[in-house]
C-alpha cells in the first residue's frame, strides 16, 4: 500500500502490534495502568474500604480472597474532605498501614486538579502503584461542570493516559446519584464519560437487614470476568474485618438488600445440608448442588459453605466427590 507524502495520518495493521497481558494490582477488581471507580451512597464505607486496601498494599500483604503477597507498594492518597492529622492518619494507623509507603500531595496556593501535570510527576517521583482521588468532584476545578461531557471527557482521557504511561492504578471515589429506574451504570455521579473511562467500577453498600456488614461488588469490568462480591465489617475506628465472598447481587446492594433478606441463613442451610448428606459417606458434588438448589441455595453459597466446613474434594473415575474428612 502506498503512503501519501506529507499526510497527517498513518495506517497501521494489528499484525504489527505486540499483544500483552493486563497487569492487576488486585485481580479482577483494580487493574494497573487504568482507572477504577469506587462508588456508593455517602456513609456506606467507600473510603474505609479503599484505605484498608491501601494499608494491605503498603505492607505487601494478601488482599481479600487472594493468596498473592507482593513487595510493599507506594500509594498516593488525596482526600479533599478529611483532615490529614485527626482523621486520615488515625484511620491509616487503625488499618495497620505502613505510613512510610502512603503519601499525599500538597499544592501551594491552589488545590490539586485532575488535569494537573503534577499528578504524573508525583507518581513517577514516588513510584506509586496506586493513586486515590477522594472524592471525584473535588478535583475537577471550579470552572468545570461534572455533568457536562465537554468538560469531563478531556479530563478523564488525560488521566487515563497518565495511568497508562506510569502503570499506576488510578482509583476515583464517587457518590451515586438519586435517579431510580435506570441502569446501574448510569447512577454514578456526573457525566457518563466518567464511567466510560473506567475499566472497572466497584460498588460499596450495605444490606438493609445486615446494617453492620458492607459489601463490595463489581458493577463493570472491561478486562476480565466480573469479580465476586466481598463483604467486610467496620470495626472500631475504621478498622476492617474481612468476611470474604458473599452471595449477593448488585441489585441487592442498590435496593438495600430487600431482595435477599436471608443470605446468612442460606450459608447455614447449605452447611447443614452438607453435614447431613456427608455425615456417613462421601457423595457426588452434583447431588449436593442439586439438594441445595431445591432449597433455593445458589452454587456460590454452597461453595462458600463447603470451604468454611473444610469439606474435601476427591476425584474418582465418574467425577468429583465430596467428603467431610480426608479419604
Amino acid at each position: 500500500m502506498k503512503s501519501k507524502e506529507n499526510s497527517s495520518y498513518k495506517i497501521h495493521f494489528y499484525s504489527g502490534v505486540q499483544s500483552k497481558r493486563t497487569k492487576w494490582l488486585w485481580y479482577p477488581y483494580i487493574p494497573e495502568g487504568k482507572i477504577t471507580i469506587i462508588q456508593g451512597d455517602p456513609g456506606e464505607g467507600k473510603t474505609t474500604f479503599i484505605l484498608n486496601i491501601a494499608a494491605l498494599l503498603s505492607r505487601g500483604a494478601d488482599l481479600p480472597e487472594t493468596n498473592n503477597e507482593s513487595e510493599p507498594r507506594v500509594i498516593i492518597y488525596q482526600s479533599a474532605e478529611d483532615d490529614i492529622e485527626d482523621t486520615i492518619k488515625p484511620r491509616l494507623v487503625n488499618a495497620n498501614a505502613d505510613c512510610t509507603k502512603i503519601a499525599y500531595i500538597s499544592v501551594k496556593n491552589t488545590g490539586l486538579m485532575m488535569g494537573d501535570n503534577i499528578i504524573e510527576e508525583c507518581i513517577l517521583e514516588t513510584g506509586a502503584s496506586m493513586l486515590i482521588l477522594d472524592p471525584l468532584q473535588a478535583y475537577i476545578g471550579s470552572d468545570a461542570d461534572i455533568n457536562r461531557a465537554a468538560d469531563m471527557r478531556p479530563m478523564m482521557n488525560q488521566l487515563s493516559e497518565v495511568a497508562k504511561r506510569t502503570g499506576c492504578a488510578v482509583v476515583i471515589i464517587g457518590h451515586m446519584n438519586k435517579a431510580a429506574g435506570i441502569k446501574n451504570i448510569y447512577r454514578g455521579l456526573g457525566s457518563i464519560d466518567i464511567s466510560a473511562a473506567a475499566r472497572s467500577i466497584l460498588l460499596v453498600g450495605r444490606l438493609k437487614n445486615e446494617p453492620d456488614i458492607r459489601v463490595m461488588t463489581q458493577l463493570k469490568n472491561n478486562l476480565a470476568p466480573e469479580g465476586r462480591a466481598i463483604a467486610f465489617e467496620i470495626e472500631g475506628d475504621y478498622g476492617v474485618r474481612w468476611i470474604g465472598h458473599y452471595d449477593v447481587t448488585i441489585e441487592d446492594i442498590i435496593s438495600g438488600g430487600t431482595s435477599n433478606p436471608n443470605t446468612e441463613n442460606k450459608h447455614e442451610q447449605a452447611a447443614n445440608i452438607m453435614k447431613e448428606l456427608l455425615k456417613e459417606q462421601e457423595m457426588p458434588c452434583g447431588m449436593i448442588y442439586e439438594a441445595c438448589l431445591d432449597q433455593g441455595i445458589r452454587k456460590r453459597t454452597v461453595d462458600e459453605a463447603k470451604k468454611n466446613l473444610g469439606v474435601k474434594s476427591v476425584k474418582k473415575n465418574d467425577g468429583w466427590y465430596w467428603a467431610l474428612q480426608e479419604i
